[in-house]
């Protein structure tokens, strides 16, 4: 029932909105991200959470560039001691916007370990993913995406699921 429910209220978000979800400037977005480890990364880690910020600048009609930071802890799994490792990845990238409300995009950078000891790096971040933004008011909206995220480093990589809620303000 929950889940109709939830199905419900975004089916009436896209059916109501009818302005323009992007501004024709640029924007910040300040944003709550959560991360579901996947593969061998999901063996050890339960869940990751932490915040971005996000700037967008439109290069053309429907295409802006991204430059991103944020902190991103991961929790251990109580088997693996329960502690948490935390990361600052900084990236750059592109979106492409279609429709009134959708995106498409993709963004590459570095995770930087804020953890000491030998087996924590700099990883190679590449993050492709989809969302959707709603608009609030003239210049602010209201973002819901989804993207894999993979952190390389010469151990190999480290995959999640990332989810992101944030408030775009437009500059």
């Amino acid at each position: 029932m929950k889940k109709l429910l939830l199905l419900t209220a975004v089916a009436g978000l896209f059916a109501f909105t009818s302005v323009n979800a992007q501004t024709k400037g640029p924007k910040l977005g300040i944003g709550a991200e959560f991360g579901f480890p996947m593969g061998t990364f999901g063996d050890v880690f339960n869940l990751g959470y932490g915040g971005a910020l996000m700037y967008q600048h439109p290069v053309a009609a429907n295409l802006n560039i991204t430059g991103s930071a944020g902190y991103t802890v991961f929790k251990a799994k109580d088997e693996f001691g329960g502690g948490t490792s935390g990361a600052i990845p900084v990236k750059a990238g592109a979106r492409y916007l279609f429709g009134e409300n959708f995106f498409v995009g993709a963004e590459l950078g570095a995770s930087f370990s804020t953890e000491s000891g030998s087996g924590n790096s700099t990883a190679f971040v590449y993050a492709p993913g989809v969302g959707v933004d709603f608009p609030v008011s003239d210049t602010g909206s209201i973002e819901l995406g989804a993207r894999y995220e993979g952190w390389s480093y010469s151990g190999g990589t480290n995959g999640f699921l990332g989810l992101r809620l944030a408030y775009n303000f437009g500059l």
